[in-house]
This record gives C-alpha cells, structure tokens and sequence, in this order.
C-alpha cells in the first residue's frame, strides 16, 4: 500500500512571508521576510507539510515588473527558505490585474485548482493562511481551511475564521496540532 501523500499548507507570500507594500514588491532588494516566517515554514516542512505559494501579482499586469523579476524573487525566497531549513513545494502566481476577470486571482479559486491538479491533492480541508480578505474567500470557496494572519487595516473576515497575529504562530499552531495525530 502507497503512502499518503504528505499534508499541503497553502501561504500567501506579501503580508505573510514577507513584508507587503502599498507599491508592490519590485524587486529582489525589496522582498524582505517577515521575522520568523522563514522559521515557520522550516518548521512546516520539518512536520511534513508540503508549503506551497499562492500568490496575486498584479503588479506584473501593471507594468511595474516582469516575470523574469518575479522569478528572480521567488528564486530568493525559495533560497531563504532552503536556508532556513524549509522547502517550498510550489509556488503560483496571478499576473492579472483586478479588472482583467482571470479565474486564477484570489479570491477565484484558479491558483488553488492548478495547484492541487499538479502536485495531486484534494483542496478539501487545507489550510490556507493569508493576510486578506481575498486569501480567505478563496479558500472558502474551495472548502479549505480558511487562516488568517496579521491585522491590515480594513481587512474583515467572518465570523469563526481562525485568527494568529503571524505565520509563525499559525505554524505553530499547525505543527502541535500534527503531533496529536
């Protein structure tokens, strides 16, 4: 009989790994991680949970960076992380602008699915943790479990969404409740 696969944990990159900005995060220079992110998702893997990125980047749609950027940062963060100890089983991106009507931007449930059709994973229950209102709809929309994390300014969630104040404390929260299996 074939293992199960490993248990995924969906994370939304600005705001929850790394510092957000108003002005989008450009370059390489200007993806900085929040402190004890890194640590979280070596911490995450350590579990055995397979992290995986989900992330809109309409910047791209806007001309403000290309995907070879986009790629150059991803290629550092997954660096970090490796050097931290975690691994990033996958990283995906929406390059769409809001008015661009995508299925793949959060809170469309695109990125989700592609996810789950390539590394083979039902979304059913997967924890989903991000810092808006757009990572929690999409993943209620496709019956994952909804964290949330940090406290933006004019983000509401509903009622009974699970709530740390970081990534790492969700981690955390995660990994205890692992070990109890």
């Amino acid at each position: 009989m074939a293992a199960a696969p490993a248990p995924v944990v969906f994370l939304d990159r600005d705001g929850v790994i790394n510092r957000d900005s108003d002005k989008y995060i450009k370059s390489v220079a200007e993806w900085v991680p929040l402190p004890g992110s890194l640590e979280a998702i070596a911490a995450l893997t350590a579990a055995g949970y397979r992290a995986v990125v989900i992330s809109n980047q309409s910047g791209i749609g806007r001309g403000l960076f290309s995907e070879a950027t986009l790629a150059a940062i991803h290629a550092a963060m997954r660096a970090a992380v490796e050097r931290a100890g975690g691994k990033l089983a996958g990283i995906y991106h929406c390059p769409h602008r809001p008015e661009d009507a995508c299925d793949c931007r959060k809170p469309k449930p695109g990125l989700l699915q592609r996810a789950a059709a390539d590394l083979g994973f039902a979304l059913g229950g997967v924890p989903l943790i991000g810092d808006k209102a757009s990572d929690i709809d999409a993943a209620i929309a496709v019956g994952a479990r909804p964290i949330a994390v940090g406290s933006r300014r004019g983000e509401r969630f509903p009622a009974g969404i699970e709530r740390f104040t970081d990534l790492a404390a969700a981690a955390a929260a995660l990994v205890a409740e692992r070990q109890k299996r």
